[in-house]
């Protein structure tokens, strides 16, 4: 049944993909595959994913950016429920797009899935009352290997939908907030991390 329609090197980058799965519906409600191992190898995506994640987070939740510095993942991201903005840097020292990002939005209503390979930071930004986020990766957990990056950082400049505030030199959150007057929420980590030229970059 299944098949997916596969939109590679999204925003010129290497690797970026975004997958739009075939979805049956009717009066009763829908079914579709939400992977299908076959249509991913027929596409060119041969990843061999090892676990599964799933996060609920409200409105006005940034969580990001993220990365794995020793055991970088491949993630295969989307949304079961509410919507948010996704969001990769390629911090691929090597590449001709090294710093460069790419956002899309992701909902329960378009089920469209976000394929970052390994060299990404990643992260996303609630834009629903609340929102479920699920991601497969390639590789397993590995304690003490995260590493981060600020998520305003103006030299990569990442336009966050919905976000108002000025940058103050820091990832700090404060006086930042949604078009509707919800404030910008992070994790103390995550308000952090320092910016591009200041961090880690995969040498590949």
């Amino acid at each position: 049944m299944g098949k997916i329609t596969v939109e590679k090197n999204v925003g010129n980058i290497e690797g970026l993909c975004i997958i739009t799965p075939a979805v049956y519906g009717d009066s009763r409600g829908y079914f579709m595959e939400s992977y299908n191992e076959r249509d991913f190898a027929e596409a060119g995506i041969d990843v061999k994913f090892v676990q599964d994640n799933q996060s609920m987070s409200s409105k006005g939740v940034l969580r990001g950016l993220h990365f794995q510095k020793k055991y970088p993942q491949c993630k295969l991201v989307r949304v079961v429920r509410g919507r948010v903005f996704d969001v990769a840097v390629d911090l691929r020292k090597k590449s001709k797009t090294y710093g460069h990002w790419y956002g899309i939005e992701l909902s329960e209503e378009n089920k469209k899935q976000f394929l970052i390979p390994e060299g990404f930071a990643h992260g996303f930004l609630v834009l629903s009352d609340m929102a479920e986020f699920c991601y497969k990766v390639n590789d397993f957990y590995h304690p003490n290997d995260e590493g981060g990056l600020a998520w305003n950082d103006p030299h990569i400049g990442i336009q966050w939908t919905e976000v108002i505030g000025e940058y103050k030199n820091s990832a700090n959150a404060a006086g930042y907030t949604l078009r509707d007057g919800t404030p910008l929420i992070l994790s103390e980590k995550d308000q952090q991390w320092l910016g591009l030229h200041s961090m880690f970059s995969f040498e590949r």
